[in-house]
């Protein structure tokens, strides 16, 4: 690594993370304004569930095309296209006059999401190109800064709607978009395609008919009952996507998803809990917005402040990560990470609609504090098993391997929760139960992983 780029990795780290922080922030903000965008559209549940879903459904099945374009052009001229798809899409989010069209700036936001995402990663990793040390001190506050973004995303919408209306948790994401174009500009060398490739179009639809027939199955199954013959058939034809996407990737010259990349145990691993965390958080964080509205009466700003133990503990275990990484492995810290957080989704699922807030407290700490730990060493485990000129690639399997779980999860937790107050309320303990025993199993698979090594990409 030259030393002009060492100098440099300061200022690129903040342009990346600046983007990451913007497509974490989208997660979660809206959360706390689903009750607001329910009764200004009279939408039901199901609705509500889609505003979130659109999301992060278009940046998972995306994201898989999304790390192989940042290698084929170059990351920064993704990262760049990124922004302003993102700023375009937020305004037609902010001024919807109906649900389905905020469903459809949603679903644009996620594509925009998508060219945000591996492209940051692909530049702090090249920009730190040649030094592990600082690869990992990179990753760890590139990491951070997502971690603390979805965790504020409900405290800062609370706000925002308190003073400006739900409209403004998409508006906002405007000055954010245009600060991170300038910090691109400035700061961001271009980074040389890695190579021209083409992109794998049946896989990619394959991928999306898949995830979308998962999740809408879900969540209308929740709506319409899970006998509903339309629900059956979107099951059908999503599982018969999957079984394709699987077969067409491995007969794939240039797949989406190299399969092979799985026969490293470590990434198989990383993959594990990044399906797990995202799985849990999303959908409790879907449910909670709901139930602290809803079930125990909070006000939107009452509920927003609601979750401020969640973004301060990130912070913290963020840090940490990397030295507890250092000390005692990758494996054994993503391990401790979903056990810790299992614990507080434990504690969650003893919650009622007159539980005081104090009861609340201990389970937003710990469920932070264990992702948190967990997120940063699996981020950096998967770039350590894999050739860097795939980090682009990689990360895009990983994160859209993340954001599918987290797609599901909503969809999941959402339709147990599905209802008036008291089945809300009945749907949060159920939906941390089933968090608490999908991060046992995630911890497991870590723990196993330990001293394992497999065939890199």
């Amino acid at each position: 690594m030259t030393p002009s780029r060492i100098a440099n990795l300061p200022l690129i780290l903040v342009a990346a993370s600046f983007g990451f922080t913007i497509v974490q922030l989208d997660v979660t903000i809206v959360n706390v304004a689903l009750d607001a965008i329910g009764r200004e559209f009279n939408a039901p549940t199901a609705s509500l569930q889609w505003v979130v879903d659109a999301y992060t459904l278009l940046l998972a099945a995306l994201l898989l095309s999304a790390g192989a374009l940042g290698d084929r052009f170059g990351p920064r001229r993704a990262f760049l296209a990124g922004l302003i798809l993102f700023a375009v899409s937020s305004a037609a989010c902010g001024l919807a006059q109906s649900a389905a069209g905020l469903i459809l700036g949603r679903a644009v936001q996620g594509a925009a999401a998508a060219l945000l995402v591996p492209p940051s990663l692909a530049l702090i990793t090249h920009a730190a190109a040649g030094d592990d040390k600082a690869r990992a001190w990179a990753v760890g506050w590139w990491t951070a800064a997502g971690g603390v973004s979805i965790a504020a995303g409900p405290v800062i919408g609370g706000l925002l709607i308190g003073a400006l209306g739900w409209r403004w948790v998409f508006l906002v994401n405007l000055p954010l978009c245009l600060v991170g174009a300038a910090l691109t500009l400035a700061f961001v060398p271009e980074v040389p395609p890695r190579e021209k490739r083409p992109l794998d179009l049946p896989g990619q639809v394959l991928a999306f008919v898949a995830l979308a027939g998962l999740v809408g199955a879900v969540i209308e199954g929740g709506h319409r009952g899970w006998g509903d013959p339309l629900v059956l058939a979107v099951l059908l034809g999503g599982g018969l996507a999957a079984a394709a996407f699987l077969a067409v990737e491995a007969r794939s010259r240039h797949p989406a998803v190299p399969l092979d990349v799985f026969r490293n145990r470590m990434v198989w691993s990383a993959v594990v809990i990044g399906v797990s965390v995202n799985f849990t958080y999303y959908g409790v964080i879907f449910v909670l917005g709901l139930f602290l509205q809803r079930s125990a009466g909070y006000s939107v700003v009452q509920a927003g402040l609601a979750f401020l133990p969640l973004t301060a503990t990130f912070i913290v275990s963020n840090l940490l990560s990397g030295r507890l990484a250092h000390r005692f492995g990758a494996a054994r810290t993503m391990a401790g990470g979903v056990l810790v957080a299992a614990a507080g989704y434990a504690l969650t699922s003893r919650l009622s609609a007159d539980s005081p807030y104090w009861m609340m407290v201990p389970g937003f700490l710990l469920i932070p504090a264990g992702m948190g730990t967990a997120v940063p060493a699996m981020t950096s485990a998967l770039l350590a098993s894999v050739d860097r000129h795939w980090s682009g690639t990689a990360s895009g399997v990983l994160n859209a391997c993340r954001q599918a779980g987290g797609a599901v999860g909503v969809a999941l937790m959402g339709a147990l929760a599905a209802g008036g107050p008291e089945r809300i309320a009945a749907g949060l303990r159920t939906s941390g139960l089933v968090a608490a025993a999908v991060l046992l199993g995630a911890a497991w698979v870590a723990g196993r992983s330990e001293g394992k090594r497999g065939v890199t990409a």
